[in-house]
């Protein structure tokens, strides 16, 4: 899986929350091909990595990384501005939802094959994927490779976020809850 990450593979691996199609951030080439495996206009997918100095040296923004650092690792999701050359990442909105997941099988793996695109593994107007069965009819073989990670129905998907003057503004429930001053409570 590694190997073919970094030969510009997109495959398909559990997350933190729910099964992923991922592919390198640095990789344009397969950043396109993953977003012709699962096409979403306008809509970027979330980047993960295994800490901010990952993301720094994708392009993103350190100061942006920096504000919220502190809600990593969590299946939570911070839509930050982006830097210069990152288009093809961003959609050209020139922001992107980010995040440290809380998974160490993940983390070892970002930390092997540097930050990695996903989007979730399903198709439009359908519910993500919670098995590997689920992920490979999605799919077939336009993937290169798919990791099991059992059934992983239990778990919500990632809360998203956007930090706006210090308000935390929720912009998809999910595994993360804020109370009303924006820190986060114990679902």
């Amino acid at each position: 899986m590694v190997k073919a990450l970094r030969e510009g593979g997109v495959g398909i691996i559990p997350s933190d929350t729910v099964y992923g199609v991922v592919c390198r951030a640095a990789d344009k080439q397969a950043v396109e091909r993953l977003y012709q495996i699962k096409p979403r206009k306008f809509k970027p997918g979330t980047t993960i990595a295994a800490s901010v100095e990952q993301f720094a040296e994708l392009g993103i923004p350190r100061r942006y990384l920096v504000a919220v650092e502190h809600l990593w690792p969590n299946p939570l999701s911070v839509v930050v501005p982006t830097g210069p050359g990152l288009e093809y990442l961003d959609h050209g909105k020139g922001s992107l939802p980010v995040r440290i997941p809380a998974d160490e099988e993940l983390l070892r793996l970002l930390k092997q094959t540097g930050v990695l695109q996903t989007t979730s593994a399903n198709l439009p107007d359908e519910p993500p994927a919670t098995t590997l069965k689920e992920a490979q009819t999605y799919f077939g073989d336009r993937v290169d490779f798919y990791v099991d990670g059992g059934d992983l129905s239990g778990r919500p998907p990632s809360t998203i976020i956007r930090v706006i003057d210090d308000e935390v503004v929720v912009l998809r429930e999910g595994a993360v809850a804020f109370d009303e001053n924006g820190k986060i409570v114990s679902k």
